[in-house]
């Protein structure tokens, strides 16, 4: 349902509601990063390098999945950590001139040779985190390339060959390695990197991490992408490229995987229908399973609709409270519910049915914390959540000259994925994200591992609809299954604080993923703790490095900014 909205929310001079005066102090955040004002097209991505790319492809007339498409091929390049042609993504689009929304799945899929009990050792024990991740074991087959291509079909304006090109010449000529890249590997994240083989020759040079400003080179992946630009999918998942992924997967020294030729020739991406949740004057739209990113963001608002967020203090007790209440209730959903809609019913309708968010809304307790919360019931699928852990992942955003608008999260799951190498790139550790553990005989995991199935992931590309049906605003973020609780708050910060962008991207983060309240460490929280374990919550700090990219629709043109805690910039004319 829509209704009219009587003050623009495109305008960011808004002044932000009072602060509740009996509240302790809440922290608030980050030096934010300036936003960026632009009249015609608007780009924003998770590394400088990318972001530029889709720049230039946008003052060439070039189309918002044009730019997208530039970007993430720098990104496989630049944001090796994250992202890149060896993963998978989600795309939410607004078609412009057809007056509608489109939602691409190139989530990543299980081989031919997965089944139920991939990762479980001989005793029938799943796998540690860290022992599944390693290795062509968890290896899905890749869905970026077809995607792009799949969407540059239908959206593109500017040749395939031209948006490969920028990350082509950054191979070649070399980039400044970043102090981000350069951080993570001197923390051995990966463990797996440091195995003999490629990864460990291109990140650990001499048996040394690259360093922040180190020029460095991928001539493999030009050559990889060379291939692409003039074959388009047929040079990654047919020929010598795909030879040579079959190979590393399979040879793999640790934990050999099964992936075929015909797994990879047989990838195809899915046009879905997006799944658009109302809130307050505005419909919240993303991507349907096998994400749960649309479900879970959509639940948490739908349970806090009813709530007057805006005279709540910003992350102030009485937010957090209800925030964390609404997001226990739907990750418990998320847990048992959500899967591949292709293999599992999975019950979109009913879990963002107002009537049944009522009978949720009544288990939020108004002064306590709720401990640990039961999935609500619709069908009998129990079994154990995977483990998202480590998190890498991308998100970008894109509007151009057209008034088409996109956010894109693409990923390899956790940091270096896999860490198995080939062609450049490193390869996707997406088969982790199923659950490990198929459930208990006759009632099985929803999320079990299946053939050609695709893993739940959180992923939550959104844009957010107007009142007379056009979008005003674009966001996602990294994060692993907190992308869902980013997206949620930050989403809200800008529609019910209304606060400017760049406030919103620095706003210390809060997470509840029906297990315990996470608050972002390093903030002044010192008088928020004790009010909260007064409610019985129990309280940590730890790191929740967000990397949210948004873009707003204003009266003139656009207004784009990124998240201060990361790389990514804005740009736009």
């Amino acid at each position: 349902m829509r209704t009219l909205l009587s003050l623009s929310l495109c305008c960011l001079s808004l002044v932000l509601p009072a602060w509740g005066a009996a509240e302790p102090e809440a922290p608030t955040g980050f030096l934010s990063r300036p936003e960026v004002t632009a009249a015609h097209y608007m780009a924003a991505t998770a590394n400088p390098h990318a972001t530029e790319a889709a720049r230039a492809v946008l003052a060439e007339g070039g189309s918002a999945v044009d730019a997208a498409i530039a970007a993430q091929m720098v990104l496989t390049l630049t944001e090796p950590q994250s992202s890149g042609i060896g993963g998978g993504l989600f795309m939410v689009f607004w078609d412009n001139e057809a007056g509608k929304l489109v939602t691409l799945d190139g989530r990543e899929t299980a081989p031919a040779s997965a089944h139920p009990n991939l990762f479980l050792d001989k005793d029938g024990h799943p796998a540690g985190f860290m022992d599944a991740v390693v290795g062509g074991r968890s290896v899905g087959v890749p869905g970026v390339v077809a995607a792009l291509y799949e969407a540059h079909q239908r959206y593109g304006k500017l040749p395939w060959a031209r948006l490969l090109q920028p990350a082509i010449t950054l191979a070649e000529q070399g980039f400044e390695v970043s102090p981000r890249l350069a951080a993570l590997l001197a923390r051995q994240l990966n463990p797996g990197l440091l195995r003999p083989g490629p990864a460990r020759d291109y990140f650990y040079p001499g048996g040394k991490p690259l360093t922040a400003g180190t020029r460095l080179l991928n001539p493999e992946l030009a050559t990889t992408l060379r291939r692409v630009a003039a074959q388009g999918p047929d040079g990654f998942y047919r020929g010598p490229v795909a030879e040579a992924m079959v190979a590393a997967i399979n040879r793999d020294a640790s934990h050999p995987g099964g992936l075929s030729l015909a797994d990879l020739a047989d990838y195809r991406p899915q046009w879905r229908a997006p799944v658009c949740v109302p809130y307050r004057q505005f419909e919240v739209c993303g991507m349907g399973p096998p994400s749960s990113g649309a479900v879970t963001v959509g639940q948490i608002l739908g349970l806090l609709a009813v709530d007057n967020v805006a005279s709540m203090a910003p992350n102030g007790i009485e937010f957090i409270h209800r925030f964390a209440q609404a997001s226990r209730l739907a990750y418990a959903d998320r847990n048992h519910y959500l899967a591949d809609s292709d293999f599992v019913a999975v019950p979109v309708e009913g879990l963002l049915d107002p009537a049944y968010l009522a009978q949720r809304r009544a288990l939020m307790p108004p002064q306590r914390d709720g401990g640990s919360a039961s999935a609500g019931t619709f069908a009998p699928m129990p079994g154990p959540d995977a483990t998202e852990a480590l998190p890498s992942t991308s998100h970008m955003v894109m509007a151009d000259r057209e008034g088409n608008l996109l956010s894109l999260t693409s990923s390899i799951e956790m940091g270096f994925g896999s860490s198995v190498m080939s062609g450049g790139f490193l390869l996707n550790n997406q088969l982790t994200d199923f659950s490990r553990h198929p459930g208990p005989a006759g009632q099985p995991a929803a999320n079990r591992v299946e053939a050609g199935k695709r893993p739940r992931s959180s992923m939550a590309p959104t844009i957010v609809m107007g009142p007379q049906g056009h979008p005003v605003l674009a966001i996602g973020s990294p994060g692993g299954s907190r992308i869902i609780s980013y997206v949620a708050q930050t989403t809200m910060a800008i529609l019910d604080w209304q606060m400017p962008l760049a406030e919103a991207m620095a706003l210390p983060r809060v997470s509840h993923r029906n297990d315990y309240l996470a608050l972002e460490a390093g903030q002044a929280w010192d008088q928020v703790v004790p009010a909260l374990e007064a409610r019985g919550y129990r309280v940590k700090q730890v790191p929740l490095n967000s990397g949210v990219q948004v873009i707003q629709k204003t009266p003139t043109g656009w207004v784009g900014a990124a998240d201060p805690r990361r790389e990514g910039i804005a740009s736009g004319g």
